[in-house]
């Protein structure tokens, strides 16, 4: 009876392989995780054009969701205006179908997950497990010293705000960036240098992803 029980585990690798299906399509997917003003931005448009990967904005698909006027679009909007959370089931399905929908098997997740909750949702309904997650590391003061510095009328970049987003990040995400950790799927970048040397950092990072010449 012992070797019964024991058969799963030789087929694990196996299994995750056939996890990270969509379909019929094998996908790789980075979590990109870093506090506001981190730079994640920059450096995903950078990812996206020179290693071909698909940038993918959790915030982006709900408002383009609730701009698209469908019954699920409107469930968010109200959602929202009440103050609730958005639950992750929503997020996630809308990940989802954008990443079936796009021809490309390689794929940057960017503001998501958010917290423990977020994360776990995600593979229980994907299946998929990240390839790693990168992580703009930055300090509060650096990134203030930025939101401050880009204050071009955007609402949420004073001081408070910007403050109250920088604990939110750091009480939700951080749990996520030490569970990936402990399982050595963590790439940290130090955020702080100047954006062509953080991209340095980033290029060694995804070279085995480069495309092909």
């Amino acid at each position: 009876m012992g070797t019964v029980v024991d058969a799963p585990a030789a087929v694990t690798e196996k299994e995750v392989v056939a996890e990270n299906m969509l379909g019929d399509k094998k996908v790789t997917v980075v979590f990109v995780l870093g506090g506001p003003g981190s730079g994640k931005g920059t450096q995903c448009a950078n990812i996206v054009e020179h290693f071909g990967f698909t940038h993918l904005s959790a915030g982006d698909l709900l408002r383009a969701e609730i701009k698209s006027g469908s019954e699920n679009g409107t469930m968010i909007e109200n959602m929202i205006k009440e103050g609730k959370i958005v639950p992750s089931e929503v997020t996630i399905k809308l990940l989802q179908q954008a990443m079936i929908k796009n021809e490309n098997d390689k794929f940057l997740i960017d503001g998501f997950p958010r917290n423990e909750e977020n994360r776990a949702a995600f593979e229980n309904v994907t299946k998929i497990s990240p390839a790693f997650v990168l992580f703009f590391n930055c300090s509060e003061e650096e990134m203030e010293r930025r939101l401050l510095g880009r204050n071009e009328g955007r609402v949420d970049d004073n001081i408070e705000t910007i403050r109250k987003r920088f604990k939110v990040f750091v009480e939700s995400s951080l749990p996520v960036i030490e569970y990936y950790d402990a399982k050595d799927k963590v790439k940290k970048i130090d955020a702080a240098k100047p954006i062509p040397e953080v991209f340095e950092d980033v290029k060694a990072i995804f070279a085995p992803f480069a495309k092909a010449a």
